[in-house]
């Protein structure tokens, strides 16, 4: 890789690093494995940079790689086992409103996969249905679903109907 492409690429992943970690603590509710997680995407995108960076919405197409690289890693059987053993209760870094995150943590962890993940793109990271839709792989229409399905069981889970939510 020439050194242009190579500071083009540490400058897009010094941008949205802390992006990124977010939302893959959003998708697997552990920071260990959501650093694990941005590590190999950032790893898949350096190896395919000279080709992906032509993308026309890059942060849609690596979003959708981290998707895919949570989705990946958790079938993995090692990581079940590890997941499956793993402290429910991860506390949230220090921060304004930590009771709040935590009980909407506890609300998506509620959440099957897909919805989670529709969810977390749409409303956490602010993607609009069509990136989003880049992103899961998937119809804008699935997206508006599972997006759909994913507020409706929330709002189920927090105990609210749609008139009391803001």
């Amino acid at each position: 890789m020439r050194r242009r492409d190579e500071d083009d690429y540490r400058d897009y992943v010094a941008a949205r690093l802390d992006g990124w970690r977010r939302t893959a603590y959003l998708l697997c509710h552990d920071w260990h494995f959501a650093d694990d997680l941005v590590s190999i995407t950032a790893g898949k995108l350096y190896r395919h940079w000279n080709r992906v960076r032509q993308v026309e919405r890059l942060d849609a197409y690596v979003g959708r790689m981290l998707v895919n690289t949570w989705q990946d890693e958790a079938r993995r059987a090692f990581r079940r086992d590890l997941l499956q053993g793993a402290d429910e209760r991860t506390p949230a870094p220090p921060g304004p409103d930590v009771l709040e995150r935590l009980s909407q943590l506890e609300l998506l962890r509620g959440l099957p996969p897909r919805q989670r993940a529709a969810v977390v793109l749409r409303f956490y990271d602010d993607l609009s249905v069509q990136e989003t839709a880049v992103a899961l792989g998937c119809t804008e229409g699935t997206v508006k679903s599972l997006s759909s399905r994913g507020l409706q069981s929330l709002r189920a889970l927090a105990g609210r109907t749609p008139e009391e939510t803001p």
